[in-house]
């Protein structure tokens, strides 16, 4: 097998949807016939193309998006199977993902009373939640962990506000959970292919505007040819 970018993903994002949790780098390295040196150099380039975020100290990882490895304000479960996702972005790019009936569960703001919504083949059932991005788009991979970790569910935009009044962040755009859900099954459809890559910037202002997204947060630089 090559030990490329999209087939590392690929490997690892469907060990994480059958069994909950990613594989070791020692696991990665003897399905691949490579020393554990080569599968770190794989990783960490999978890292630098964004498909994985690793641990710090370690190189085994942390996230592989929209999967968290580390517990999270947000637990999706679907029949006997659990997952964390990252935010409430990533946690509906799951519940497309995995498809059928999925649940979503977690707090308002990350510290209010519990909430449960539940998915169906990527429609979101009897929810009138809002999801706040406070963090620009442009910045997001400055600290990716730290900026899923803000992406929470609201019941309100006024709740929101007094959310960010009293932790001292800057309100960003807050936007129904429904919309959310389309964007996130888009955005994250092609997570699980063989041929994984990252959007560019272009593919990323093309999706942002086929669902509405507009302002200040969806914001992309001009000219910049990396993947997002």
């Amino acid at each position: 097998m090559a030990l490329t970018s999209a087939q590392l993903h690929y490997s690892i994002i469907n060990d994480v949807v059958a069994n909950g949790r990613a594989p070791h780098l020692s696991v990665l390295a003897s399905r691949y016939h490579v020393m554990p040196e080569e599968m770190q150099k794989g990783l960490r380039q999978l890292a630098d193309d964004r498909g994985v975020v690793l641990h710090p100290d370690n190189d085994e990882i942390w996230a592989i998006h929209p999967f968290s490895l580390a517990p999270t304000n947000f637990t999706v479960r679907a029949g006997a199977k659990v997952w964390w996702g990252n935010c409430a972005w990533c946690s509906l790019g799951i519940a497309a993902l995995i498809g059928g009936e999925v649940t979503i569960s977690s707090t308002l703001g990350g510290e209010g009373q519990p909430v449960s919504v539940t998915v169906r083949d990527g429609t979101v059932e009897d929810s009138n939640l809002v999801v706040h991005f406070p963090i620009p788009m442009q910045r997001i991979w400055n600290n990716v962990i730290y900026s899923c970790s803000t992406m929470l569910f609201f019941e309100s935009e006024t709740e929101v506000r007094s959310w960010c009044f009293r932790h001292g962040i800057v309100i960003g755009d807050v936007r129904s959970i429904d919309t959310v859900a389309r964007f996130a099954g888009d955005w994250y459809e092609r997570h699980r292919d063989k041929d994984w890559q990252k959007w560019t910037v272009a593919e990323a202002r093309e999706l942002f505007a086929r669902h509405g997204l507009s302002g200040r947060i969806w914001e992309l630089p001009d000219g910049d040819d990396t993947r997002f």
